[in-house]
């Protein structure tokens, strides 16, 4: 199916290009996404080397076991084709969780991590299971606490509420996230998409795979290792209540719980890796350095595929096909409650995160952040994830070229989120929707 989007976006830019005098942007478009598809899968191996590198640490100290455990009730239900204590398991859960704080730069490495241990139960390498398709759409969904980069952008574009989409985005994504799930459970069970049954050669060697988590090795915990530890969570939570009360108190408290979330989580999660290690015995430099030594070759093997996705986008873009289609689209859902305005963040969500949040922009400062239209595409911005992005970044880091159902259950996803979005702002925020 990925083969089929990619030809037709192609062919049909060329198309219009050449019907509409813009070939040379076209043409620009395409080099010019290839370029960034590039610097992206770069600019991704810094944070992928270091989060694979903290991943080695846990699972060398026993944490993934203890995290596996700890989200099993849920996962087991979510992903009944994967053995309860398999590395995937934990992998999955470390991903949503960053997902959920907002921490995309952490999301991504363990959403990685874990289509890796995903692909070592798959007997038809180079086909997506129910269980990596599953985890992808969760992924698009994008269900986050805090929708962190659009509460800034608001409030830079000088909104008296900046944080008020938090409970809508909330309700959004929470309903794309249902509706992942739904997706995904059903496709799987139609013919069309229904896996083929796996070569013998396949199941014996899957069957040589470990299903588990490896044994912890042997190891000598520092003397008095964990009360260092704890004594340490209570000086640095002292530290965070003395930079908290040294606050001049014009921050509403909305306000100061985002601060606190963006600028002590990531070291507050880099520190809990290193601090645990340590804790346990583990040789934490050289265990880091052994697990980061992955993110550059799986950066490598992601740029084929981004490249792909992007400059079919870009060129689509580029076209004037996108715009055709809004115009097309705008009648019909304008009386929904989704303005022509609106469109375009709507429909570049899924191919182009960037993309969408450029025109996010421009709305908000065309008709303010507070306005219905500010909080409409707000919203949508934080109600789901960029589907090809994800698509693209984690089958390429494992060669999946048959996608199966993930582009279906990826859009589904993608169409939950932007009509709960219109429904709840048309709810909360419609009286302003006639001074847009």
């Amino acid at each position: 199916m990925l083969n089929g989007l990619f030809v037709v976006l192609v062919l049909v830019s060329v198309l219009a290009a050449a019907a509409t005098g813009r070939m040379d942007a076209v043409s620009s478009g395409a080099l010019d996404a290839a370029r960034k598809a590039v610097e992206l899968a770069i600019g991704l191996v810094g944070a992928m080397s270091l989060f694979m590198g903290l991943m080695r640490v846990a699972q060398d100290a026993g944490g993934l076991r203890l995290i596996a455990r700890a989200a099993a009730p849920v996962m087991r239900r979510l992903f009944p084709g994967v053995p309860p204590d398999h590395p995937a398991m934990s992998a999955m859960t470390l991903s949503i969780a960053s997902n959920l704080l907002g921490l995309g730069n952490a999301a991504t490495p363990f959403g990685i991590r874990a289509m890796q241990e995903l692909d070592r139960l798959n007997p038809l390498k180079g086909t997506a299971t129910d269980a990596m398709v599953m985890f992808l759409a969760i992924n698009t969904a994008g269900l986050a606490l805090v929708p962190s980069s659009v509460i800034g952008l608001r409030a830079a574009a000088g909104s008296q509420d900046p944080g008020g989409i938090v409970f809508a985005t909330w309700f959004a994504s929470g309903c794309a996230t249902l509706a992942a799930i739904a997706a995904a459970t059903v496709l799987a069970k139609l013919p069309r998409f229904r896996a083929a049954a796996a070569p013998a050669a396949g199941a014996s060697a899957q069957a040589a795979v470990p299903d588990t988590l490896p044994d912890e090795p042997a190891r000598r915990p520092p003397r008095f290792g964990g009360l260092l530890a704890i004594a340490y969570v209570l000086v640095t939570l002292a530290a965070l209540a003395v930079t908290i009360a040294r606050r001049d108190g014009s921050e509403t408290f909305g306000g100061l719980v985002r601060e606190v979330f963006s600028s002590w989580t990531v070291p507050g999660l880099i520190a809990g890796f290193v601090l645990f290690g340590w804790a346990r015995g583990v040789p934490v430099y050289e265990s880091l350095i052994e697990g980061a030594k992955d993110g550059f070759q799986v950066a490598l093997r992601i740029i084929p595929y981004l490249i792909a996705i992007l400059v079919a986008v870009g060129m689509f873009r580029e076209s004037g096909c996108l715009g055709a289609l809004v115009a097309l689209l705008s009648p019909i859902t304008a009386p929904l409650g989704l303005p022509a305005e609106a469109v375009p963040v709507a429909l570049l969500r899924p191919l182009s995160g960037s993309g969408s949040f450029g025109v996010m922009s421009e709305i908000l400062a065309a008709h303010g952040p507070d306005s219905y239209l500010g909080y409409l595409v707000s919203t949508m911005q934080g109600a789901t994830d960029t589907t090809f992005y994800i698509l693209a970044v984690y089958f390429g880091a494992v060669g999946i070229k048959k996608t199966r159902h993930a582009i279906p259950a990826g859009l589904v996803t993608d169409a939950a989120g932007i009509l709960a979005a219109v429904l709840v702002c048309r709810l909360v925020w419609g009286g302003l929707a006639s001074g847009r």
